[in-house]
C-alpha cells in the first residue's frame, strides 16, 4: 500500500510540474521554470520509491494515465482549454484501461524488493 501512496504523490507532482511548464512560457518565466525542475524531480523520486513494491508495467501505466487525465482536467479548470467529446472519450478509455490493469493485480503479487 505504501508503494501506491508514493505513486499518488508522483502523479500529483507530475501534474504540478506539467502545469508549471505551461506557466513557464517556454522557460521565460523564472519561478515556474524552477518549479518545473523541482516538481519533476520530486515526481521521479517518488516514482522510484513506488517501484520498489509496485510492478513497473502497472506503476507506469497508472502514473502516465492518471497524469494525462489529471492534466487534461487542470487544462480545462485553470487554463480555459476545451475538451471535445473525442477528448473526453479518450480520457475515459485511459482511466478504464488503468482500472482493467488493476483488476489483474492481486496484493500478494506485489514485490517487496528489487
Amino acid at each position: 500500500m505504501q508503494g501506491y501512496m508514493y505513486l499518488l504523490g508522483a502523479i500529483l507532482f507530475e501534474i504540478a510540474g506539467t502545469s508549471m511548464l505551461k506557466l513557464s512560457a517556454g522557460f521565460t518565466n523564472l519561478i515556474p521554470s524552477i518549479a518545473v525542475v523541482i516538481f519533476f524531480g520530486i515526481s521521479f523520486t517518488l516514482f522510484v520509491y513506488a517501484l520498489k513494491t509496485v510492478p513497473l508495467s502497472l506503476g507506469y501505466s497508472i502514473w502516465s494515465g492518471l497524469g494525462t487525465a489529471g492534466i487534461g482536467l487542470i487544462g480545462v479548470m485553470f487554463f480555459n482549454e476545451v475538451l471535445s467529446g473525442v477528448n473526453i472519450l479518450g480520457l475515459i478509455i485511459i482511466i478504464l484501461g488503468i482500472v482493467i490493469m488493476n483488476m489483474g493485480n492481486k496484493p500478494d503479487e506485489e514485490t517487496n524488493s528489487i
